[in-house]
């Protein structure tokens, strides 16, 4: 069993989140968000489409992995614990409607152990955590009291370790060798389908040595009118003359994004889009000023609003980043903090976002965006690639 980091920065993350629980009176605590599931325990496998779990509890030292029978093996190779801590649920309770593997659960593990009766913090508001699933667990555990963790984990996951620091700016190089591709391969006339194929080729191939992983979202390259969609999909429609095409990609090592954007204009840059590239450039520059701990997420999100509404673009209080870390699809988020006006979280050495102050208007959009680390000082951007508006 080879884990990605050392055993002992496992335990150190179990008894932060033990801690947490003790200070909101949780006594067990089920992690259905795979992201997180990986973090406690180091679980890594594309087995999130069925029910499947941890469980921290204040009685035992070590998490419990629940899920299907078939993949315990992925978790005797993969999880930190003890085997014994590796339960699965029978075959027989797969996307069965009359078998929930709640039902299971509640009678083979929160029962056996005594925590039938026990305030019990599941991920309510997660998208492995179904409304069905909850039912179950409230129905079979009808003593318990059920309460929402509040995204506990992923607040716990907000200061990175330097290992996970090291993947993130591994993650990073593999971005930065993705938008080198896309700039070489990009032209009139290409598909886009042809340019996609070259992103994950490279993502997946990595970078001096390191093999990349599947990104938890796919390539976003819209262009024209469709840019002003932020998160539509591609075709194979060709890139046209006149056009900008923003790009917002991923590269992943070891499950650890570091996303960025850039956009490419083919052909001679319109002056709506230099224009649009001035404000982002000095709207990045004048936000990541405030981006050092002790500093709030709302005073990075105030100096680029301000510098935004000189050139007359008027955001309506919409969000400029968001954490970023280790997790899976649909989402590389870790949906805790927001970078936007109304949030004053904290800043704190060792937190990690994505910085993506786009512009999106009625017919265009544009995207230069960051992934950022806060240090003891400042900020340091996690990938080395000029920030600029190009074209061709």
């Amino acid at each position: 069993m080879k884990l990605a980091f050392p055993k002992a920065e496992y335990v150190k993350r179990v008894k932060k989140v033990q801690k947490e629980m003790r200070r909101k009176g949780i006594d067990v605590l089920l992690a259905t968000d795979p992201g997180n599931m990986n973090w406690l325990t180091g679980y890594d496998g594309w087995s999130f489409y069925v029910h499947q779990g941890v469980i921290v509890s204040l009685d035992e030292e070590e998490p419990i992995w629940f899920g299907r029978a078939m993949d315990r093996s992925a978790a005797l190779l993969r999880c930190y614990m003890k085997d014994d801590k590796l339960v699965a649920y029978p075959e027989e309770y797969v996307q069965n409607l009359d078998k929930h593997p709640m039902e299971w659960l509640a009678k083979n593990i929160f029962f056996a152990r005594g925590w039938h009766d026990a305030t019990i913090a599941t991920e309510m508001d997660n998208y492995y955590y179904t409304a069905q699933a909850h039912l179950s667990l409230v129905s079979n555990l009808w003593k318990a009291r059920f309460v929402d963790s509040q995204n506990l984990v992923n607040w716990a996951r907000c200061i990175k370790s330097e290992k996970e620091i090291e993947y993130m700016k591994i993650a990073g190089r593999i971005t930065s060798k993705i938008h080198q591709r896309i700039l070489d391969v990009a032209r009139v006339g290409i598909p886009k389908s042809f340019v996609v194929a070259q992103i994950y080729e490279t993502a997946i191939e990595g970078v001096d040595g390191y093999s990349g992983d599947y990104p938890s979202i796919v390539p976003l390259l819209p262009s024209g009118k469709e840019a002003s969609a932020s998160h539509i999909t591609w075709d194979n429609k060709p890139f046209k003359s006149n056009e900008g095409t923003f790009f917002e990609v991923s590269g992943c090592y070891k499950r650890y994004h570091c996303p960025m954007s850039r956009t490419l204009y083919m052909g001679k840059p319109s002056e709506r889009f230099l224009n649009a590239e001035k404000a982002l450039l000095e709207a990045i520059d004048t936000g990541l000023e405030q981006a050092k701990p002790g500093n709030k997420a709302s005073d990075i999100a105030k100096a680029l609003d301000k510098v935004m509404l000189k050139y007359g673009i008027d955001r309506h209080g919409a969000r400029c980043g968001y954490p970023v870390g280790v997790s899976y699809p649909p989402d590389w988020g870790e949906r805790t903090f927001s970078i936007r006006a109304s949030d004053n979280t904290i800043l704190k050495s060792g937190m990690t976002f994505h910085f993506m102050p786009g512009i999106w208007q009625d017919d265009w959009g544009i995207e230069i965006t960051e992934s950022i680390l806060i240090t003891d000082t400042g900020y340091e951007s996690l990938c080395d690639y000029p920030r600029k508006l190009f074209f061709k």
